[in-house]
C-alpha cells in the first residue's frame, strides 16, 4: 500500500496565510472586546490557520490536505504467459457456474447459451 500526501500550492497557502494575519487582527481588536470568550475562540482559531498555511507556504514542512492511497496489489497485475494462464482459468470458473446454475435450474437454456457466448467473447 502507498500512501501520498498532497499539500496545496504555494500561491494558495500564501494568500490563506496573509488572509489569517488580517483574521488574527480582526480577533484580537474586535472580536475579543466584543464577543469576550467566543472572541479568544475567534482569534485561536485564526492563529492555527495562519500558522499552517505559513508552514505550507514558507518551508517544505506542513500540514497536507489530502492523503491518496493506492493499492499496490491492484498495480501488481500478471504479465504475459501467467496473466493468459490466470485469464483463462478465470474464464473457466465463469463458464462453470453459468453451467452450475443451468442444471440446477436456475437459469433457462437460452440464458445459459447467452451467459456463455458472452463470456467466450472475452477470450
Amino acid at each position: 500500500m502507498k500512501r501520498i500526501k498532497v499539500k496545496p500550492g504555494r500561491r494558495q497557502s500564501m494568500v490563506g496565510f496573509f488572509a489569517g494575519i488580517v483574521f488574527c487582527l480582526i480577533g484580537l481588536f474586535v472580536v475579543i472586546p466584543g464577543a469576550g470568550l467566543f472572541g479568544v475562540f475567534w482569534t485561536l482559531l485564526a492563529v492555527v490557520i495562519t500558522v499552517s498555511n505559513g508552514m505550507n507556504a514558507f518551508s517544505d514542512k506542513g500540514p497536507s490536505s489530502h492523503e491518496i492511497i493506492i493499492d499496490d496489489h491492484e498495480m501488481d497485475l500478471p504479465r504475459g504467459r501467467d496473466a493468459a494462464h490466470e485469464r483463462k482459468a478465470e474464464i473457466e470458473e465463469r463458464l462453470k457456474a453459468a453451467e452450475e446454475l443451468y442444471q440446477s435450474g436456475m437459469i433457462t437454456s437460452e440464458e445459459y447459451q447467452d451467459k456463455r457466448k458472452e463470456i467466450l467473447k472475452e477470450l
